[in-house]
């Protein structure tokens, strides 16, 4: 894999020489500690441990309301992969566990939200084998592979390398219903949705995936999720429209009755607080500058 270079242009030309940092605990702890800045993952517990004896590097929640599992790998021979795909699976036949620590750490009403249709392990390391990267596409699970450099004493890149996206896990689970189970799926909004409602949607989505090679599609629970490493758009389908939630500053939208509004201190499923109607293809053309900004701007 190519090597990224990274240089100050202030005065003389000075390239910065990459590194990496000890992984047993300096760059786990960085990372623990600004999970939410890095990935859009809440930070809930480091070396969580699991009933059979094993040991997880960091467990957190995502902007989705779903578990994520990151592994460090700390040599190039280590099989982090194989070893965060058993605690995934461990969690997903443990799912009261990971509420009751939830509950600790954020409250009842995240628990509550937890959405088990999109778990995923993050692994992290200076590099990846091409194996590593093949290996991912012939499991049914979602992962994702993120390298980092460490340039000079303050500057620490993070690069999504490879992501594995599959389709979302059905909940099975008896429990008490809660609001999120009461709104109708994506699926079934979707469905529900007059044709042209449905060709908007197709056209939105091959537009946002058509940004770049670095976007993935999470269909989740009540909304598709688009991201690089953290979501930029997010969608949801109705009967005679789309609902975008877009990620930018919302000091720095110009809003349109009927068409754009700041949500930020508006409680909405989905990421993103600059929300956007779209009803036609005119709107949608409008749509697009917000959108562009969005992938740039993340």
């Amino acid at each position: 894999m190519a090597d990224i270079k990274l240089f100050n242009i202030k005065g003389t030309v000075k390239e910065y020489q990459s590194g990496t940092v000890t992984l047993e605990k300096e760059l786990q702890t960085v990372i623990e500690n600004n999970m939410t800045t890095f990935f859009g993952v809440t930070f809930l517990a480091s070396e969580y441990r699991t009933t059979d004896g094993g040991r997880m590097d960091s467990i957190g929640i995502d902007e989705n309301h779903c578990p994520v599992i990151f592994e460090y790998k700390r040599s190039i021979n280590e099989n982090v992969i194989n070893q965060g795909l058993f605690y995934l699976n461990w969690l997903l036949d443990h799912k009261d566990s990971f509420k009751v620590l939830v509950i600790e750490k954020l409250g009842l009403k995240e628990a509550d939200d937890i959405d088990w249709t999109m778990p995923r392990v993050v692994c992290v390391a200076g590099d990846f084998t091409k194996y590593d990267e093949s290996a991912i596409k012939q499991m049914n699970r979602n992962i994702s592979l993120i390298r980092y450099k460490k340039f000079g004493d303050d500057l620490l890149m993070f690069e999504q390398i490879n992501e594995n996206i599959v389709a979302a896990i059905p909940d099975n689970d008896i429990a008490p219903v809660t609001k999120q189970q009461k709104d109708k799926t994506f699926a079934e909004q979707y469905k529900n949705a007059r044709p042209e409602i449905k060709t908007l949607y197709d056209d939105l989505r091959n537009y946002v995936l058509s940004l770049g090679d670095d976007i993935s599609e999470n269909n989740l629970k009540l909304y598709t999720a688009f991201k690089k490493i953290k979501n930029f758009v997010c969608a949801e389908v109705f009967n005679n429209r789309l609902l975008l939630h877009i990620r930018l500053d919302v000091t720095t939208v110009e809003y349109e009755e009927g068409f754009t509004r700041d949500t930020s201190q508006i409680g909405h499923w989905a990421t993103g607080d600059v929300e956007v109607l779209i009803h036609n293809k005119v709107e949608f053309e409008k749509a697009k500058p917000l959108i562009d900004r969005a992938y740039n701007e993340n």
